[in-house]
């Protein structure tokens, strides 16, 4: 049973030498090993609070971002429409332009044809008048053709011009 119960001597030795190592320890070891300690525990503190820091930047980015998609949005909503108006009152622009166009082309075509028109009678007269010359000098040429009939219509004419 003697390795039950320890002697005292042992338990002396014991204590003197857990005392000496205990001593050794705190006046060597037990600074460094708190030192180190105290470094891990900041260190893992910074770690944490970068971590932290890094979460409410993701945040404050992740806010960022979905206002820039609602301003490009916004912005590409702005560019559709102020393209779908430009597009718009270019056609209406176009539209006026070629209604004018054809106004003035059907304008200047009208004006021709009246021209043309008036060309026409004028020629188509001319020519009426021509023949209705001709046509009157071969009767009088035919009617005329002896003396006596122009005398006879000499005759006429001036009883003709006395009563008048």
């Amino acid at each position: 049973m003697e390795l039950v119960k320890p002697s005292i001597g042992l338990i002396f030795w014991m204590a003197v030498s857990f005392s000496i190592i205990l001593f050794l320890l705190k006046k060597f070891a037990w600074k460094p090993i708190l030192g180190m300690i105290k470094e891990r525990e900041q260190s893992i503190e910074n770690a944490l609070a970068a971590a932290e820091n890094a979460k409410e930047e993701m945040k404050a980015l992740q806010s960022n971002n979905e206002r820039i998609l609602v301003e490009a949005r916004a912005e590409r909503d702005q560019l559709l429409k102020d393209a779908r108006e430009i597009r718009e009152k270019m056609i209406a622009d176009a539209k006026g332009l070629a209604t004018k166009e054809g106004e003035r082309l059907l304008t200047i075509a009208r004006d021709n044809i009246q021209n043309e028109k008036m060309a026409a009678i004028t020629e188509l007269k001319n020519l009426v008048a021509s023949l209705s010359i001709e046509i009157a000098e071969k009767i009088l040429k035919s009617e005329l053709s002896s003396d006596e009939k122009q005398k006879t219509l000499v005759n006429t004419l001036l009883k003709d011009v006395n009563l008048n």
